[in-house]
């Protein structure tokens, strides 16, 4: 990697943090879904998590001790502004006034994300994402967040995955809020992309210069299962709505027809007002890119049939309009979410957003595996598949920055073990375990081996000042 590249790891607020009631923090959607019965796998919550709103001094320790030029976190917007129309919560802030000074004194680079899925219940309760005010209120967010941390944060991201957010939300409901209706989904995805314009616009105006502004999207590696025309028309379709539904407006201000098209029975698109696409594609100063596996797609599913896309099993599906698109299984090695392990599709992904994007500064976000981990009797972690894992994606890294992709950094997926959405504390992505009963920090082999290679790097680079510094 190049020299100053930021080697990081990244979490999110619902996951990690715990302590729902603490310092004034409202409920969002994730405590009301996570709380209702056959929504998340054993009834399990975040509302302990790994605790880190009480233990985020050992994991900046930790983040120390594995030498992490950068931590992607992000923050819960129902700390901040627990009630509708109330003033910036100074408890809840006060947690990430905290967390960032900590990190700036171990040397680590905080990279803050705004939103990644906690919204307020309150804004639910009026309609979330489909109601295009919450893209106003998130403005607000983002103003209350910028004046109070961006003297001190030099990295800033808008949204993480805007179409879980939207189509596993509202389309398929395997996430909060839960719903299921493709046409509501179409609404949130917009609102969602206005949002995120609408944000760029407050940071812009309350961060101090030089602060690095960004979206984190999802593409998809998609690929036909065969060159049968019905296969083909399937990877266009679902290609258009992992991929060009967000990159056509954010870097071209302008939907791409097809999607539209195909999606015409479900929605006129009437949310669509005049200005929001001039919004959506505000300039950036980066993008961060989060991938774990590729899809293999084609046609000939039935509608209502029970469907498993790596995004959970649900009888609706996550994509508007394409009930008939069935996911295939890859040849090869799995992890334990049943992923198949394909590090050419981050190769793939990172040289499209190169291609559509060029100058765009990227930085992968996330990518990491969940591996079934247990504490072995001399109390280490062996982890040898999540280590190979990431060595092989690294390397895909390497080879997409050698032809020509400015990739800035890599971020872990994840940091600690975690709430895994609807999979509650089934599935381990962390390269640090941690013992949910008693809060205990294991560092995983793949920690010890992460630790290795940006000590390596760092010493053939020099000091490996990270850009974001």
């Amino acid at each position: 990697m190049p020299a100053g590249f930021l080697w990081g790891a990244a979490t999110a607020s619902y996951q990690i943090e715990g302590a729902v009631a603490d310092d004034g923090r409202s409920p969002s959607i994730w405590d009301t879904f996570s709380r209702t019965p056959g929504r998340v796998h054993n009834g399990d919550t975040g509302d302990v998590a790994a605790d880190h709103y009480h233990r985020y001094r050992t994991d900046v320790g930790l983040m120390r001790e594995l030498g992490l030029s950068a931590y992607r976190f992000s923050v819960a917007w129902s700390r901040v502004l627990p009630e509708p129309g109330g003033r910036p919560n100074a408890r809840g802030l006060a947690f990430y006034d905290r967390l960032v000074d900590a990190m700036l004194e171990a040397g680590v680079v905080p990279a803050l994300t705004l939103y990644h899925w906690d919204l307020p219940q309150y804004l639910q309760d009026v309609g979330g994402w489909t109601n295009r005010d919450t893209a106003a209120r998130f403005a607000e967010y983002a103003e209350a967040v910028g004046r109070a941390l961006g003297d001190r944060v030099p990295m800033w991201t808008t949204l993480n995955e805007p179409w879980c957010a939207a189509f596993l939300g509202y389309a398929s409901g395997v996430h909060a809020p839960g719903i299921t209706d493709p046409a509501a989904a179409l609404t949130a995805h917009h609102h969602l992309l206005l949002a995120h314009g609408e944000g760029v616009a407050a940071l812009r105006a309350v961060l101090p210069a030089g602060r690095r502004i960004s979206l984190v999207l999802n593409p998809a590696a998609v690929r036909a299962a065969s060159d049968d025309p019905v296969d083909v028309d399937a990877a266009r379709r679902i290609d258009g709505l992992a991929n060009r539904i967000f990159l056509g407006p954010v870097i071209r201000g302008a939907y791409p027809a097809d999607v539209l098209a195909d999606t015409a029975s479900l929605t006129d698109w009437s949310h669509i007002r005049d200005g929001d696409l001039a919004a959506i594609s505000r300039p950036i100063d980066e993008m961060g890119v989060n991938y774990y596996t590729p899809s293999l797609v084609g046609g000939g599913a039935k509608p209502g049939e029970p469907r498993n896309d790596g995004h959970g099993v649900s009888a609706h599906s996550p994509w508007p309009g394409c009930d008939d698109v069935r996911f295939r299984h890859a040849p090869g090695p799995r992890t334990a979410m049943d992923w198949p392990v394909d590090p050419t599709g981050l190769y793939d992904v990172l040289m499209r957003v190169r291609a559509e994007a060029p100058g765009l500064p990227l930085l992968v976000t996330e990518n990491g595996a969940a591996y079934d981990d247990t504490v072995g009797p001399d109390g280490t972690v062996a982890d040898p598949g999540r280590q190979a894992y990431i060595a092989a994606h690294l390397a895909a890294v390497a080879r997409a920055v050698a032809d020509g992709a400015d990739v800035r950094g890599y971020f872990v997926w994840s940091l600690l073990d975690n709430f895994e959405w609807a999979y509650g504390y089934a599935k381990r992505f962390g390269i640090i375990h941690v013992d949910f009963a008693s809060g205990r920090r294991t560092l995983k082999d793949s920690a010890h081996w992460y630790a290795s290679v940006i000590a390596a790097h760092r010493g053939r680079n020099g000091n490996g000042e990270p850009q974001g510094a």
